[in-house]
């Protein structure tokens, strides 16, 4: 199966809006073995998305379209459709019905309007998508081999109508099964990830192995295809092992695709070790600002693991709040392996705590940007590890947070 995936309106030509959609789209098809063939965005034409499809099905048997569903005359995107295979409309009751029922719910004004109706009118012959998160539904309209699937533009309901939808009927297009897993890596850059495991590169067929850039990680996504999942599953631990045996040290995670979406996985990682364990820890943040802790607190139940953080951003607080000597400071400068001690040092006196972790640097504003002290105590021992981040402020922040929360992670498995 060949797909084109086309972005209907004018707002995405003009970039007031983001497109997003294809993304996740181009990614879940891959997930189940479908082949995007290209991706076309068109404004709200009538001429120009029919010269779209004519186009789209020289090369594609499937046309899937997010965006045009709604009430208003530049809504066009289903009129268009139902013109290129030649079909009438109908009221459909069951559409109407719910349309009306989420207007008069969640509209401001609960009022109807006439062109709320345009929204149920269903072209003959189509497969009707039902919409449980907004009022415009999605439509299958298939002609002699060639299909057009039309879904709403907003993120959320396109998400939800294609999982529970679109997915299901596509799959059942094909034989084969599709199985993927996902594996998260910390501490290696995309280019040496790749090069380390350049013979598995080299030499895939079934599974594939595909290599995706995070903010400071990377994710690689391992899809087998078969007759049936066991076989499919047996394939992707095997390719698994292999990426293990090779590059395991900088693996921390491993999981199905709602690892995949974020750019790190690493706090809810960290603070699942920490409650899962028992074990509590306490922050004491210069350079990071607090941004350590928050990552943390996102977190349901870390409350039981997170006794306490200190912001000691400037001098005066980490003498008045962590015991820094003035000295230490004006002998090693406040970004030095001796204040990210002392800071530590001060916190666990302060906090009977099973874990600390203490951050000192510069993000930005002198020949020492992005120079970091992390210092790390668990249960009587102290380490300092020194650090060179590049990038702009925001991102040194970032990346020094992660690095914390991964010397956590690798300090919580070592002694558990």
């Amino acid at each position: 199966m060949n797909v084109e995936l086309v972005s209907v309106g004018t707002e995405l030509l003009l970039g007031d809006i983001v497109n997003t959609n294809t993304a996740y789209l181009s990614k879940e098809l891959a997930n189940i073995g479908v082949n995007v063939f290209k991706h076309t965005t068109v404004g709200d034409n009538k001429g120009r998305l029919l010269r779209t499809f004519d186009r789209a099905f020289n090369s594609s048997d499937t046309v899937i379209v997010t965006g045009g569903l709604g009430p208003t005359d530049d809504d066009i995107t289903k009129e268009c459709a139902a013109e290129y295979f030649n079909r009438d409309f109908y009221l459909d009751n069951y559409s109407w019905e719910k349309i009306q029922d989420y207007v008069l719910k969640y509209s401001k004004n609960n009022v109807l309007t006439i062109n709320n109706k345009k929204q149920a009118m269903i072209p003959n012959g189509a497969i009707v998508l039902e919409n449980f998160c907004g009022t415009a539904p999605g439509i299958i309209l298939e002609d002699n081999g060639r299909r057009i699937i039309l879904m709403p533009g907003p993120p959320r309901e396109m998400k939800d109508m294609f999982i529970k939808s679109v997915k299901p009927y596509l799959e059942k297009l094909s034989e084969q099964k599709f199985v993927s897993k996902y594996i998260r890596f910390y501490g290696i850059g995309e280019s040496l990830l790749e090069d380390k495991i350049k013979v598995i590169l080299d030499n895939q067929t079934n599974p594939t192995v595909a290599l995706y850039a995070k903010t400071g990680e990377v994710l690689i996504r391992v899809t087998a295809s078969g007759k049936n999942k066991e076989y499919c599953d047996k394939l992707v631990e095997q390719k698994i092992v292999e990426l293990e045996n090779l590059v395991g040290e900088y693996i921390y995670l491993i999981g199905d695709e709602s690892i995949a979406q974020s750019q790190s996985e690493l706090p809810q990682v960290v603070a699942g070790l920490l409650i899962d364990n028992g074990l509590t820890i306490s922050l004491a943040e210069s350079l990071t600002g607090g941004y350590l802790t928050s990552l943390l607190v996102q977190n349901s139940g870390i409350s039981n693991s997170l006794k306490e953080s200190i912001v000691s951003y400037s001098n005066i607080s980490k003498i008045n709040n962590l015991n820094v000597k003035e000295e230490t400071i004006k002998s090693f400068g406040v970004v030095s392996e001796e204040v990210a001690y002392e800071m530590l040092k001060g916190l666990i006196e302060k906090t009977d705590t099973d874990i600390a972790i203490s951050t000192t640097g510069y993000a930005d504003g002198n020949i020492d940007a992005g120079l970091v002290y992390i210092g790390v105590y668990y249960k009587g021992e102290i380490s300092i590890k020194k650090c060179q981040f590049n990038g702009d402020r925001s991102r040194v922040i970032d990346r020094v947070s992660k690095e914390a929360l991964n010397e956590v992670r690798k300090i919580i498995l070592e002694n558990i």
